[in-house]
């Protein structure tokens, strides 16, 4: 008689961009994987560390996970103050072929942990992604009405203070962005099995990762764009301020000589 198949078990994935950094040196626990870093927590929960500052948490409940985010809290390097989340779900349906269908959960044949480490991987650049995007457009949200000032007025009537305040702000999150994470890296799991390459592809476009990322870069582009013209007008203006203070020396040297003149006529 044949075995009937096993039901498919559901395994819930939740990835979270804690902040800048994550250290991942010298862990204290059950290690399945150096880089990435994975840990064994709990009966069946893993959850695997990125340097770039996410964590994806695999089949742990409620309880474990805030009891793992707690214990690593001290790991994380520039914490955010409201961290980015994503979830997912995984279906583990033994024998059957990797699929992924459009807003469903992500079907594996096995839990082994290449798996595992290529969906982690996936979810951590997505979510990472998605940070960066919520960082540049509160910097378009600065840009945007500056740029309808100067095209309704011609000019701005910002101060130099505000100005290299936009300017920061613009170059910290350029900064930031570009240094973050690096999505057209392939996870190091598909150096040991290139058989799930197909299984990356397939995440790469349920996630759209290289299509945020263009857009990302697009936008990065538009925000150096306009640090460099926020620079220019903070230039015009001192120059045209060293003009206005040179013009009234140049006008006060001519009174002071008019006026010894008509003291010397005076007195003569």
């Amino acid at each position: 008689m044949e075995k009937s198949p096993q039901p498919a078990r559901r395994v819930p994935v939740h990835a979270l961009h804690l902040g800048d950094r994550i250290t991942t040196t010298n862990y204290d626990g059950e290690i399945l994987s150096a880089v990435p870093l994975a840990i064994r927590h709990g009966q069946n929960g893993v959850a695997v560390l990125f340097r770039y500052g996410v964590a994806v948490l695999i089949g742990l409940s409620a309880e474990d996970e805030a009891a793992f985010l707690k214990k690593i809290a001290t790991r994380v390097v520039g914490r955010l103050s409201v961290a980015e989340e994503e979830n997912a779900f995984v279906e583990i349906a033994e024998g059957a072929e990797d699929q992924i269908s459009a807003g469903g959960p992500v079907v594996l044949g096995d839990m082994s942990l290449p798996r595992m480490l290529i969906v982690a991987d996936a979810l951590a650049k997505s979510v990472a992604l998605a940070s960066d995007e919520r960082d540049v457009t509160k910097v378009f949200g600065v840009i945007d009405p500056f740029a309808a000032e100067l095209a309704a007025h011609g000019r701005t009537r910002r101060n130099r203070t505000e100005i290299l305040k936009l300017i920061g702000n613009a170059l910290l999150v350029q900064h930031r962005v570009s240094g973050r994470v690096a999505v057209a890296e392939k996870p190091d799991a598909l150096w040991d099995r290139p058989d799930l390459e197909r299984l990356y592809a397939r995440l790469e476009d349920e996630y759209e990762l290289k299509e945020r990322v263009e857009t990302l870069d697009r936008k990065l582009n538009v925000i150096a764009d306009t640090a460099e013209t926020l620079a220019d007008i903070i230039d015009t203006r001192r120059s045209l301020r060293l003009e206005i203070i040179v013009v009234l020396l140049i006008a006060i040297e001519i009174a002071t000589s008019f006026y010894q003149i008509f003291i010397a006529r005076g007195t003569q």
